[in-house]
């Protein structure tokens, strides 16, 4: 090696100081940057290679940089186009990526002096990130404080330390991802738009309110509400080079609207934007000692307008809302939209991991209206949730009762756990349960659940004592994959459905946060959704640092409220945004 390492490895950084200056992203800088390849010593053959030095020093340096294993890379490699396109590498079908084997083969075969000038430079490009803002403190790995100085820190100190760091990972890395596809000359840049939503959120207000103040207050970085309302919308439209959808594709009452497209062009941004969320949790490195679990609910955002034109008669209207549904809700019948969620629960921060649009069929519709079946529901439920975090168990709301649902758990190698609707034969087993002197409670064993006329596997039956006004004889049944459950058991397990948190708590808090509307177009009612959702997401992520810092339990109530953090954020993204 002509050169020594130190050297090589400073004339690295200090380019990397320069992209890092005008590039918003990590993977942008490593694409741009020179690596003296021919000062770098390989000892595999690179006419025989498929990744040569340069691609594979690109790609272990990203890897360093950003603390994760060479598993999490390959697995990374195998789904994100801009990471292929950041290490150089020439590849047009993700099955081709480097392989977690030949990532480690190609650093064992560096010379220590190329080793080193690796470790030097991950070490000064994170730093040059940090120092200007292409990536947060949550998104590397964290670097252990000096006891003394740990200990003198105050606890309003943590509070604000780590709640900064997530409004700085908001505006870098989570809120970005929402691109509104508008043109380059636009007068309100998409950080004013967002800007102007996490305000709206904080003061629980609407588009209308916040143009108000803004046209009463002159203030030039708050738009008109027509403004604001096209560019939300604009975000759940699919991109052009996918085929965009004009705005009368959407508004043709007499079909079913295009949602298919709406929800994959929301859940793109939705997905980078928990995936940046989820690693600066890694930083605190959660998920490697716990077991990992998730629970699957739906939630309405209550819809008003009656639907029938003439009831009596059968007759609704020709223009009502085709996303709204039916449902019951403390014994009255509503009407509302519907989202499906999966949130991490238990030990973790309660961070939503997917969401998805609910369909059903209602009495006002046609016998043959579409809707979206509970299992395929929660097989992309669990698809999103498992690119970002390994499940073990999976807990699930009475609704979705489907035995083709517990299949797919099943097959994926997760325990699943949820309440089931009480039958007669139930009512039966509950009886002898009364009955017994000292029982209460029981299990059926080996329960076979069928798919097609054919068991697919057994399960657990658990009939155990409830609380809930609505029980049956006061007793609740349980079904879980679970290997045989012990009558001792019995109380354990189902007390573990405990763990998922206070779910509709977890939904009173994003609907809290939700604008204001009377819009019937669905890109809108669902962007808000999913804005709204991330600004929990940053929420509960800001609780759960602070309660890392401070050694406080996960499940303690938050140490700072959403309403100030979201008052917060929207203040950080006009000041700095």
């Amino acid at each position: 090696m002509a050169a020594d390492p130190s050297g090589i490895a400073e004339s690295i950084v200090i380019h990397a100081e320069t992209l890092c200056k005008r590039e918003d992203h990590l993977w942008d800088v490593i694409r741009e940057l020179s690596i003296p390849v021919e000062q770098l010593e390989d000892a595999r053959d690179q006419n025989r290679v498929t990744y040569g030095t340069d691609e594979m020093f690109r790609a272990l340096l990203f890897m360093g940089i950003r603390g994760i294993s060479q598993n999490e890379l390959a697995a990374r490699l195998g789904q994100s186009s801009s990471l292929i396109k950041s290490f150089h590498l020439d590849i047009t079908d993700f099955s081709n990526t480097p392989t977690q084997q030949q990532l480690s083969y190609t650093h064992a075969q560096f010379s220590e002096d190329t080793q080193e000038v690796l470790n030097r430079t991950v070490a000064g490009v994170r730093q040059a990130a940090l120092d200007h803002g292409v990536i947060t403190e949550g998104l590397v790995p964290t670097i252990p404080t000096e006891p003394e100085e740990a200990n003198s820190k105050s606890e309003n100190e943590y509070k604000k330390e780590k709640a900064q760091k997530t409004l700085t990972l908001a505006r870098k890395h989570v809120l970005p991802e929402f691109d509104t596809h508008r043109a380059a000359h636009k007068t309100y840049s998409d950080e004013v738009i967002l800007d102007m939503f996490a305000r709206i959120c904080a003061n629980k207000g609407s588009a209308h309110s916040e143009s108000e103040y803004g046209w009463l207050t002159d203030d030039d970085l708050i738009c008109d509400d027509s403004t604001f309302l096209r560019a939300i919308k604009k975000i759940a439209a699919p991109e052009e080079s996918d085929g965009q959808l004009t705005f009368e594709n959407f508004g043709d009452n007499d079909s079913m609207p295009k949602i298919d497209q709406i929800r994959d062009a929301i859940m793109t941004a939705f997905d980078a934007a928990t995936d940046n969320i989820i690693n600066s949790i890694r930083g605190e490195d959660p998920f490697s000692t716990r077991e990992t679990v998730a629970a699957i609910d739906i939630t309405t955002e209550q819809f008003h307008v009656w639907p029938w034109e003439n009831k009596e008669a059968g007759i609704a209207k020709p223009d009502y809302p085709k996303m709204v549904s039916g449902y019951k809700k403390d014994g009255e019948y509503k009407r509302g939209y519907k989202y499906a969620t999966i949130t991490l629960v238990g030990d973790h921060a309660p961070i939503v991991l997917g969401i998805e649009p609910v369909k059903e069929d209602s009495a006002w519709e046609p016998d043959d209206s579409p809707s979206y079946s509970k299992a395929d529901l929660v097989s992309r439920l669990l698809d999103s949730a498992e690119r970002f975090v390994d499940l073990d168990t999976v807990m699930f709301d009475r609704g979705f009762y489907v035995n083709r649902v517990y299949a797919d758990a099943h097959e994926r190698g997760l325990t699943y756990l949820s309440p089931v609707p009480t039958y007669e034969d139930d009512l039966t087993a509950i009886h002898d349960i009364q009955e017994h002197p000292t029982a209460d409670a029981a299990v059926k064993h080996d329960v076979p659940l069928g798919i097609d006329g054919e068991v697919h596997h057994e399960a657990e039956f658990l009939y155990a004592p409830s609380t809930s006004d609505d029980a049956d004889g006061k007793y609740a049944v349980f079904v879980t994959n679970q290997n045989r459950v012990e009558p001792e058991e019995i109380r354990s397990v189902v007390n573990g459905y405990s763990r998922r948190w206070d779910i509709e708590n977890q939904y009173k808090s994003i609907k809290s946060f939700m604008p204001k509307t009377s819009s019937t177009d669905y890109r809108l009612r669902f962007c808000n959704f999913a804005l709204s959702t991330l600004l929990y997401n940053l929420w509960r992520l800001t609780d759960y640092l602070i309660k890392v810092a401070l050694d406080e339990p996960i499940r303690s109530p938050p140490v700072i409220t959403a309403k100030t953090f979201v008052r917060a954020l929207g203040d950080f993204l006009r000041e700095f945004g």
